[in-house]
């Protein structure tokens, strides 16, 4: 049994190389051998000190191979370049920064059994920001309805999972990758498990995650799910109805009560609402058809500007 750790990295120079080796020495502790990682720069703007940080472990350290981006494609399009990379029969896809610790693998893959093959680890007391914590909530709530999350389902970004996962996550063509929404259309709920650890203080500056980049890859659950097309539909025929139910009682209103009906400024009211609902479902619809046209193009996932390690030393032979 090998062992691939996959770990992304966004200005990762002053954290990564004790990740690395924290990690290292605790699979040697538990005797989860042979193993490799897999660190991929996301195009940090760090003026190359997190490629540096990279470059110098993998060369240090056979069991090091050091991908390096040629754009930022965000952390689940690195996630996915690193599984490509990645030998290993378990994949444990870990963070830069300390927060997904080394001390808690042995819960993690303490999880992978005959009856499981991705865990998630979950923490009781995260260290996010209030902001980081509500975006979380936020997207977990929205994932559910989403692309049917069960709701005892609890994830993060520490995540170990069997070969044949990974085997069918690369498969994934589309540019906008969604970890979740990729594991969950593979394997079976039930065969997901969900298990407490301990979530740490950063070990170094703050998260690189904006409000933007927040909400860009909570849009990328789109890609998943055709439930915002279905709740647009739905929405055009209750506006409709009441559209039509309103025209009867004006109907009856005038005949009835022989009255003129005025009111030019709910006239317009009403015209400027329905129009913005006209231009949030072609907003909708559009976005589908975007993200159609760009993986029809073939738009990349990822480019990869530069390797080392192990793997630069085989394509070199």
């Amino acid at each position: 049994m090998s062992y691939s750790i996959v770990i992304p990295c966004y200005r990762s120079s002053h954290t990564i190389r004790a990740v690395v080796e924290e990690t290292a020495a605790e699979m040697e502790r538990l005797g989860k051998t042979p193993f490799e990682f897999v660190l991929v720069d996301d195009c940090s703007p760090d003026g190359g000190e997190t490629v540096k940080a990279l470059k110098e472990l993998a060369e240090q350290y056979d069991y090091v191979t050091s991908v390096c981006l040629a754009h930022n494609g965000g952390q689940h399009n690195a996630i996915i370049c690193g599984l490509n990379y990645a030998e290993g029969d378990i994949l444990i896809l870990m963070d830069d920064d300390g927060q997904t610790h080394p001390s808690q693998l042995a819960t993690m893959l303490g999880g992978l059994d005959d009856d499981h093959d991705v865990v998630y680890g979950y923490y009781h007391n995260k260290k996010h920001s209030g902001f980081r914590n509500f975006g979380s909530w936020f997207t977990h709530t929205t994932v559910r309805i989403l692309i049917g999350k069960p709701k005892d389902m609890k994830t993060s970004s520490f995540v170990c999972m069997k070969k044949y996962v990974r085997d069918s996550i690369i498969t994934y063509p589309a540019h906008y990758t969604q970890m979740q929404g990729l594991i969950l259309r593979t394997v079976s709920a039930n065969r997901i498990a969900s298990v407490p650890i301990e979530h740490f203080d950063r070990a170094y500056g703050e998260s690189g995650y904006t409000l933007k980049k927040l909400l860009s890859l909570w849009s990328n659950i789109a890609g998943f799910s055709v439930v915002p097309l279905q709740f647009a539909q739905k929405a055009g025929i209750f506006i409709s109805a009441c559209g039509f139910i309103g025209m009867i009682v004006l109907i009856f209103r005038k005949i009835v009560s022989k009255t003129k009906i005025i009111g030019w400024t709910s006239t317009m009211m009403t015209i400027i609402f329905f129009a913005g609902i006209i231009i949030l479902t072609l907003g909708i619809v559009g976005e589908y058809v975007g993200r159609m046209f760009l993986t029809m193009g073939n738009y990349p996932q990822y480019v990869v500007r530069e390797i080392y390690g192990k793997r630069q030393a085989e394509t070199d032979n």
